[in-house]
């Protein structure tokens, strides 16, 4: 009998025997008071008299991970080693902090923050652009015991207010512009400001970092709002620092906010103690990163849960080094950037998007800056690991890239695909670099990862049973394609409940499946060997370079417009984003017009709609307009993955494919009338993947 990979060793552990498991992982982080175990089963039940199985990690412990995350680092003789590389081609600056420095900012900036009101428990709300004062805020906040939640910077006022009522937060921080790319500074006095109107809920303060680019203008005091600079100016001169405050182990870390079927944002709540001990493990096992000397590029945002765990909290739990970038991958100011970081910083694992390698590759075709300006020159020897997540990453790119790391890189550099969400806060599936790390070894040794298959998003990760089920909750055979379910409990990492909202976790995760399963909403299939490769979204969720947009939220701000009375809204396959929101409507009109392509007027006054109300990367790539197009179950559910195969089939040219429609349609006339209003579409726009990703409107 062959012997078993170690990473199949070490997740065979975490599944057969949790408490053991992560016992043993728990004491690779401080605690200011020990849990009594690592995992506790219990029942919950809900208002309207639901019991389902619930459980939690490490209770009886008490943790900081601030602490986890800087102080220890000191303490332990590494406060000179850098904690963060700020490089930020689109200001031409570049900054860098040690693990002492990092100290002191963050508790200035705590004892600043108390002052203003915040306690343990509290709500921070976040809004900034990717500099350092974000990843402060972030830490001073938990230094305190608080618990923030980070909005994207570009999201629009309603979003953001949506956010404001939902988590109720006590204070904003912010700045007072954001850069993107090429772009000219948006200034964030406005949005904020409009934000604070639109929401039923006032922050008492909101505090903002002035940044040069663009001032925030007059800082009204009597408006709660507060120079941030001064503020820490003045705590530093004053001797201000605040201590640690440890929190339980249950206690909420932070809120992230995902996507939601009915346009409503969800609060994924992530507990401290299995965060900590989860991203400790996940950063050595996964991605090879142990400590001191060590960097991690991840290029993401702050605002999404990708940033979180891998820009900020993991590094620093290891003790290692993180890049902040604030830039995109081409034009900031070409395609050679990243590469220019992974030389400059000594990166040794690298993470980002599918969407970020194909605008690369997009602008380099022939792979010049990678091979014949870095690699010719060894300036890429650093790198291990390449890891790709976001939306599912094609066989080609793969491939491709793992040819190039295997020329120019580390010996053994891998291309190395893997599958989460916000909801897991960590990776599901993967190609661990370290697998020792799982076991009584030496972690920092280098064993051979397990075999890449290209299109796979590789093997769970330990504390996620992975399975595959029909319609009915039923395990489906091995290398048959299903819904992607996990069994509980879920690793430390993941959430156990929404913010403030056990029904609506009920009814999100488990209600589909009985109770019995943690819905991700994922299809997809494990083949012989364990590898999981993730093949379509969910019908309600569509993933445009990374980000993940609820199809309820679009529909919504479409059909505010005065004229359309129902939209439906699906994925349209494109090549740098992956997919876009692409539209169906019904005009209120009573001469309905018969023209399949909307006129430019309203497709413009859409697109504004959805920009003000979203953001601007949720724009449409295209609007079909028609009666009686849009197909339902006779319960009233739109069928959108009839249309989105509709679409998909279009955007490749082979309009005349059968598609599968279920038997709880209530009109199969729909499907005719939407079939021959595609086709008429892309006939008059231009059809074909390349021409799909021509016609989208420009951001």
């Amino acid at each position: 009998m062959p012997v078993k990979h170690l990473q199949d060793r070490v997740y065979e552990a975490s599944i057969t025997d949790p408490e053991s498991f992560w016992t043993k992982q728990a004491e690779q982080i401080h605690w200011h008071k020990k849990p009594t175990n690592a995992l506790s089963k219990s029942k919950k039940v809900l208002k309207n008299g639901v019991t389902h199985d619930h459980w939690s990690w490490f209770p009886g412990g008490e943790i900081s991970t601030t602490y986890n995350c800087i102080n220890r680092h000191v303490e332990q003789g590494n406060g000179d080693k850098v904690a963060i590389y700020w490089d930020s081609p689109v200001t031409g600056s570049k900054e860098k902090y040690t693990y002492n420095q990092l100290l002191q900012e963050v508790e200035a900036l705590a004892g600043v923050l108390r002052e203003e009101g915040v306690q343990k428990g509290d709500v921070v709300l976040i809004y900034m652009p990717m500099i350092p004062s974000a990843l402060f805020a972030m830490l001073a906040v938990a230094h305190l015991g608080a618990v923030h939640a980070v909005v994207f910077g570009g999201f629009s006022p309603a979003a953001l207010a949506q956010r404001m009522e939902a988590s109720r937060p006590r204070a904003v921080m912010t700045a007072s512009c954001g850069i993107e790319g090429t772009k000219d500074p948006l200034g964030y006095k406005e949005l904020i400001e409009e934000a604070i109107h639109k929401s039923s809920f006032k922050p008492d303060k909101t505090i903002i970092w002035q940044r040069e680019q663009m001032r925030w203008g007059p800082v009204e005091r009597e408006n709660g709002q507060r120079d941030w600079q001064r503020l820490v100016k003045s705590a530093k001169n004053r001797g201000l620092k605040a201590g640690v405050v440890p929190v339980k182990s249950e206690d909420g870390l932070y809120i992230i906010y995902t996507s939601g079927t009915t346009g409503l944002p969800k609060g994924v709540l992530r507990t401290a103690g299995g965060h900590a001990v989860g991203l400790n493990l996940s950063m050595k096992y996964l991605f090879g990163i142990h400590g001191p000397g060590d960097v991690m590029f991840t290029a993401s945002d702050i605002g999404w849960v990708v940033g979180h765990s891998f820009i900020m909290y993991a590094p620093l739990l290891a003790g290692a080094t993180t890049v902040l970038f604030e830039g995109k991958p081409i034009g900031t100011p070409d395609a050679r950037t990243f590469w220019r970081i992974v030389e400059e910083y000594k990166v040794t694992s690298m993470f980002t998007a599918p969407t970020a390698l194909r605008a690369i590759r997009r602008e380099d075709g022939d792979n010049h800056y990678f091979e014949n300006v870095y690699g010719e020159r060894g300036g890429l020897r650093t790198l291990r690991g390449l890891f790709l997540a976001g939306e599912r990453s094609e066989p080609s790119i793969v491939q491709m890239y793992q040819k190039l790391l295997t020329r120019h890189c580390a010996g053994g550099a891998v291309v190395v695909d893997n599958w989460w969400s916000s909801e897991s806060g960590s990776p599901i599936s993967g190609i661990a670099l370290s697998a020792a790390a799982g076991e009584d070894f030496d972690s920092s040794y280098r064993h051979r990862p397990l075999a890449i298959k290209a299109g796979s998003a590789g093997k769970a990760m330990p504390g996620f049973d992975v399975r595959i089920v029909d319609d009915e909750g039923n395990e489906v055979e091995r290398g048959n394609m299903g819904n992607i379910v996990m069994g509980m409990p879920l690793a430390p990492t993941a959430f156990t409940t929404l913010w403030e909202d056990d029904e609506r976790f009920y009814k999100g995760y488990l209600k589909r499946f009985d109770g019995k399963w943690i819905d991700t909403g994922d299809a997809g299939v494990i083949d012989e060997d364990g590898y999981v490769s993730i093949m379509s979204r969910a019908d309600d969720v569509i993933n445009v370079a990374a980000h993940r947009f609820s199809t309820g939220a679009i529909e919504q701000a479409i059909t505010t417009h005065p004229d359309i009375a129902e939209a439906a809204v699906v994925g349209i396959p494109d090549q740098l984003k992956g997919h876009l929101p692409f539209a169906f409507v019904t005009l209120s009109l009573r001469q309905h017009p018969n023209p399949a392509v909307a006129d430019e007027t309203l497709v413009k006054e859409v697109q504004k709609l959805i920009r003000e109300q979203i953001g601007a990367i949720a724009s449409l790539g295209g609007i079909i307009q028609g009666k009686g197009m849009i197909p339902k179950t006779r319960s009233g559910k739109t069928l959108r993955r009839v249309l989105r195969e509709l679409v998909e089939n279009a955007a490749h040219g082979e309009f005349d494919n059968d598609i599968t429609v279920p038997s709880t349609i209530e009109d199969r006339d729909a499907v005719e009338v939407a079939k021959a209003k595609v086709k008429e579409y892309f006939r008059v726009k231009g059809h074909g993947l390349h021409k799909a990703t021509e016609a989208r409107p420009k951001l």
